[in-house]
């Protein structure tokens, strides 16, 4: 079986039994709840599913936009979770690439 799994010792980005709950006053809806993944370096991965399941939270999650709420958050091998947000800025700034669908470019300033 000639697969990446099969070369690399651990995920490249794993998550493991991962939550998302956003609250408003009262409220609580759950975006992601017990969510395990683990992608492996040279791994191609596409995150589908209908309108409200989740892909716009779990990828703010794996680009270390946004937090879990619960579980654990592994990138090469770093818990995530224990990031504060200068290292978070690193992370997005050094090794992860995110490509937005509405751009998010400044309507003023030339692409």
């Amino acid at each position: 079986m000639d697969n990446a799994q099969t070369d690399a010792a651990s995920p490249a980005i794993e998550l493991r039994n991962a939550g998302k709950t956003y609250r408003s006053g009262s409220i609580e809806f759950e975006a992601l709840k017990g969510i395990d993944l683990a992608i492996y370096e040279g791994e191609y991965v596409a995150i589908m599913g209908p309108s409200g399941s989740g892909k716009s939270t779990i990828m703010n999650v794996l680009g270390c936009l946004d937090t879990l709420s619960r579980g654990e958050y592994r990138l090469g091998g770093t818990d995530v979770n224990d990031l504060d947000a200068v290292e978070l800025a690193e992370i997005r700034n050094r090794q992860i690439g995110f490509v937005f669908q509405g751009f998010n470019l400044l309507s003023s300033l030339p692409a």
